[in-house]
């Protein structure tokens, strides 16, 4: 679709459509017209243009299906029809245009500062990391790269007796993941720490879980990622050669942060067949997910002192 067309279309639809329903409509058409990928908290045309419609006019997201019949004011239609547009040239992922994502049945506040949440860790934290550990008995956890902070925030709310400690590299990130942190008055259970890794923990913090969603694209297939992902921080998505440039750190220092039966979950993503390469070895645990995804691996601390050996000797920390 050229520009010019794109603009024509978006002037009749200014002038005749009318309800919240021609909407979605209207925008599931020109999605589908559109090269646009799906993949940042939506799976479809219809999902990104119901995402997008609802999350503009503050409705939410299972909206009775009676109010899709009501009428639009101008005003609404042209704020609407120019996040559609933007959408559709610029590729904008919908929840940077709604400044909203949720992430485990959460609503949090994003924008180009964060990732968009889109973890399967989400279904993790809902089931109160069963079977793995006692969410009674869970003291401290450690949220690695927070970003928006909704791991942390997801955590906290599930274990409540729990402090969380939630830290990222990046101070931008940090100031997204205090806006969320206040919207949920979780201040006094969530700790938000600006540090690379483990490096600003005293050697004394000791957690029960560990949590990490570090970068992990290989460098290599950054230059072919859809252009949506170029609207998030290329920091957070940039995972060196083999994508494993911060999991050899996490591998090699985690032993040091975790209680006794404490564990460690990471996302890898496409680089799990690097680091099964990479650690023959060690019994990752890759876990499951009723709604899909992968490259997501669980580790005891017993397994990790167990395979100190192959892990320092195969880790690339330099």
């Amino acid at each position: 679709m050229t520009t010019e067309t794109l603009h024509k279309t978006l002037s009749e639809a200014q002038d005749h459509l009318v309800t919240l329903q021609d909407m979605i409509r209207f925008a599931m058409s020109e999605f589908n017209k559109s090269d646009l990928f799906y993949g940042h908290g939506t799976e479809s045309s219809l999902d990104d243009a119901v995402a997008l419609i609802l999350g503009t006019l503050a409705l939410p997201p299972d909206l009775d299906h009676l109010y899709f019949q009501t009428r639009l004011l101008p005003s609404e239609k042209k704020l609407l029809l120019s996040r559609i547009e933007r959408r559709i040239e610029k590729k904008e992922p919908v929840a940077y245009l709604i400044s909203e994502s949720y992430f485990a049945g959460l609503s949090f506040y994003v924008d180009n500062r964060v990732l968009i949440p889109r973890s399967p860790i989400a279904e993790v934290i809902e089931e109160e990391f069963s079977p793995w550990i006692d969410a009674n008995n869970v003291e401290r956890i450690l949220d690695i790269g927070t970003g928006s902070g909704c791991i942390a925030i997801a955590s906290a709310l599930m274990c409540e007796s729990a402090l969380v400690d939630a830290v990222d590299i990046s101070t931008d990130a940090l100031a997204v993941a205090k806006i969320n942190v206040e919207r949920y008055a979780l201040e006094e259970q969530v700790r938000l720490i600006q540090s690379d890794l483990f490096e600003k923990l005293s050697s004394t913090d000791q957690y029960d879980i560990i949590i990490a969603n570090p970068p992990y694209v290989p460098s290599s297939s950054m230059k072919v990622l859809p252009k949506e992902y170029l609207h998030e921080p290329q920091g957070a998505l940039d995972g060196g050669e083999d994508g494993l440039k911060l999991v050899d750190k996490i591998l090699v220092e985690a032993i040091n942060y975790l209680t006794p039966h404490g564990i460690l979950i990471v996302e890898v993503g496409e680089a799990q067949v690097h680091l099964e390469e990479k650690y023959p070895g060690i019994p990752f645990t890759w876990l499951q997910f009723s709604r899909g995804g992968d490259g997501i691996f669980l580790l005891t601390r017993q397994e990790l002192l167990e395979h100190q050996k192959e892990i320092q000797a195969n880790a690339n920390i330099a």
